[in-house]
């Protein structure tokens, strides 16, 4: 797996620069079929990427704009008059896909999330009473802005939790601003993905994937996570600590880290390395927390402070 993460990295840099921790991410998601929010200011490549590492996969790709007059059947499909005759026929909707991006999923309204969230669980959507599945593997990368509140819809905890990871889009370097500016094309033109080569085939996914399984985890580090999960309950600053789930999409995700680097087992470093992403958007600071500018991150930090590591 680690080399085909160096393959994709690459043919990512062809039209993304230094977002390389966002880039492995999406394909530890993919690798464990978990579902990345990216939040960040506009204008660094969230959109970009996301349609990059599609293709640098071989994976169907499509983008939803997420809008506030958007309906359910608009991302699931409709049931539709077909030809003369008649019939009913189903027209899939943009859902039915490997890779997709929901761009700016804040800015629809709660029914609509309620219908990304069946897709998202159950791999399957419900459309007039019908359910239908969705293909394998099937990642949503969702992104959302965290300067624009206006006119918005706060995702519910409960979809949070669903996120495998959530991942802070930051600025560029300036060594990496500069590389980006020798990428740049005729005018405002961006980048183009036909620079971005199909490195991968979904057998190689599909290899990886149950290649995860197989990393070990010892009975210490297991503890260890348990204890640092359990920790973020425990938190004065915390009114709402990671769940069950948070554990769970921890280990996964530690086992595909693993695999990344080459290994066929977890170590406690794998653990403390992805704590933030997944699971700071799954912790509810308390009002007088939020007031004193503390947020998740540094919750996160705490427990981590808190909980001896194994050695």
């Amino acid at each position: 797996m680690r080399e085909l993460y160096e393959r994709v990295t690459g043919e990512v840099a062809k039209v993304v620069v230094g977002q390389e921790e966002v880039v492995r991410a999406v394909v530890i998601g993919l690798a464990v079929n978990g579902h990345v929010l990216l939040e960040g200011p506009p204008g660094v490549a969230k959109t970009l990427l996301a349609s990059a590492v599609g293709r640098a996969l071989g994976l169907e790709f499509r983008r939803v704009q997420f809008t506030p007059d958007m309906l359910p059947s608009d991302l699931t499909g409709t049931t539709t008059l077909r030809g003369g005759g008649g019939e009913l026929a189903f027209r899939p909707g943009p859902v039915f896909t490997n890779l997709l991006l929901a761009d700016e999923i804040n800015r629809t309204p709660p029914k609509t999330q309620a219908a990304l969230l069946e897709a998202m669980q159950e791999g399957q959507v419900s459309v007039d009473g019908v359910s239908r599945p969705l293909p394998d593997p099937f990642l949503v990368v969702a992104t959302q802005n965290p300067i624009e509140y206006e006119g918005t819809y706060p995702l519910p905890e409960a979809q949070l939790d669903r996120f495998l990871m959530k991942v802070d889009v930051d600025y560029p370097s300036a060594g990496s601003e500069l590389r980006m500016l020798r990428l740049a094309r005729e005018g405002l033109r961006p980048a183009s993905l036909d620079d971005v080569a199909v490195v991968a085939l979904q057998d190689d996914l599909q290899s990886a994937r149950s290649r995860v399984d197989s990393i070990t985890v010892s009975d210490e580090v297991a503890a260890y996570l348990v204890a640092l999960v359990r920790a973020t309950r425990a938190l004065p600053s915390v009114s709402l600590g990671a769940s069950p789930r948070a554990a769970v999409h921890l280990l996964v995700a530690a086992k595909a880290s693993a695999l990344l680097e080459g290994r066929d087992f977890v170590t406690p470093d794998d653990v403390c390395g992805l704590a933030p992403p997944v699971l700071r958007h799954r912790l509810v600071l308390r009002p007088e927390a939020e007031l004193e500018r503390y947020d998740a991150d540094a919750a996160v930090r705490t427990a981590l402070e808190s909980v001896p590591v194994p050695r």
